[in-house]
């Protein structure tokens, strides 16, 4: 098959590429910058698109005779830049979901995410049926919600015969440590520091649903092969716990509130000393955790790997700094990141009116 994959050079998107590249497909591989050098599950061609641009045209000729479009891009970074996220993901689906049917495209895969549901009652892991409203204090959630709310009407409208949404717990791979790193630590914290954590203040009633990369990526393969269309939840056998979480770092978990972290997470965030805004918080607590068994079963789909097992593997990634052959998963440094702020600030000083 010809394959259109947005969001190729990220996370999801790198697995997903070794993974079709295993069933020889014919793949366009689609994001904002391109590999300088080859890499693995190498493309047959890439398009630089910006999905935040008009893009109407190119993503159209890219999509071009596509037997399916993978749409993986999504943005996390700079996460005070709130009209920039909600461009690239609700705007960049919204154009990609116009370009495919302009292009005639017969099947659209959209990954969302368990950030799409609607807040838990209890820990009762929940099937695709759930409401995916997403959690209200949650820019991340929302965003994702709206994104499936434009598929509602792609379905309604029959613009598209065939759509498929992967809704995939937590995403990690070794070689995202340092992507992930980089976003959830502090920039001027070195990754050595996590060999260094004697407690973990954390909600000792925390438990949030994680999946490996490459089994995401697999899952989108069934999907591909066997046309298969609506929501499927991916999320590995047993979800991870605070303890498990302590557990992995060498940590004495000493319970915190969720309550009392938001006040810290907020005041970090407003002073930008680090990324993770207190959306993310509350989606960790709020959102359920994911039954996967409508994947198992209508698409013979399993796990490879356990949630403390993906959890201890980007751990692992994160303190060895682990990255990848794109920009989105390029090695963290201490000094990059201090000159990365150095070089943003003076360009934010010159856009200045």
């Amino acid at each position: 098959m010809r394959i259109a994959v947005t969001g190729a050079t990220g996370n999801v998107g790198t697995a997903v590429l070794r993974r079709l590249a295993r069933d020889d497909h014919e793949v366009i591989g689609v994001a904002r910058r391109i590999p300088d050098a080859p890499i693995e599950g190498e493309p047959a061609e890439w398009r630089s698109i910006d999905l935040t641009a008009d893009s109407a045209n190119d993503l159209a000729e890219a999509f071009a005779r596509a037997d399916a479009v993978v749409h993986l891009a999504w943005g996390f970074q700079p996460s005070h830049d709130l009209a920039y996220l909600r461009e690239l993901g609700v705007g960049g689906t919204r154009r990609v979901v116009a370009a495919a049917a302009t292009a005639g495209v017969p099947h659209l895969v959209h990954m969302s995410s368990l950030g799409t549901y609607a807040p838990r009652r209890d820990d009762t892991p929940v099937a695709e049926d759930w409401p995916h409203d997403g959690v209200p204090t949650s820019r991340y959630s929302r965003h994702k919600a709206a994104a499936e709310k434009m598929l509602d009407d792609v379905e309604s409208r029959g613009t598209i015969p065939t759509v498929t949404r992967l809704r995939p717990g937590i995403v990690g791979q070794r070689s995202a440590g340092s992507a992930l790193l980089r976003y959830g630590v502090p920039g001027i914290v070195p990754a050595r520091a996590l060999d260094f954590l004697p407690i973990l203040p954390l909600d000792r009633g925390l438990a949030v649903s994680v999946v490996h990369a490459d089994d995401v990526a697999d899952a989108v393969a069934r999907v591909l092969d066997r046309k298969a269309a609506g929501a499927f939840n991916l999320a590995s056998a047993t979800p991870l716990t605070a303890a498990d979480i302590a557990g992995v770092l060498g940590a004495r978990l000493v319970h915190v509130p969720s309550a009392a972290l938001r006040v810290v997470a907020s005041a970090a965030w407003h002073l930008r000393l680090q990324q993770v805004d207190t959306g993310w918080l509350d989606m960790a607590f709020a959102l359920p955790l994911l039954d996967s068994t409508r994947a198992r079963t209508e698409l013979d789909w399993a796990p490879t790997k356990d949630g403390v097992a993906v959890f201890r593997e980007v751990v692992e990634g994160m303190r060895t700094t682990a990255s990848g052959p794109t920009a989105v998963l390029r090695r963290r440094t201490v000094g990059q990141t201090l000159r990365d702020a150095a070089r943003h600030g003076h360009v934010a000083r010159r856009s200045r009116p």
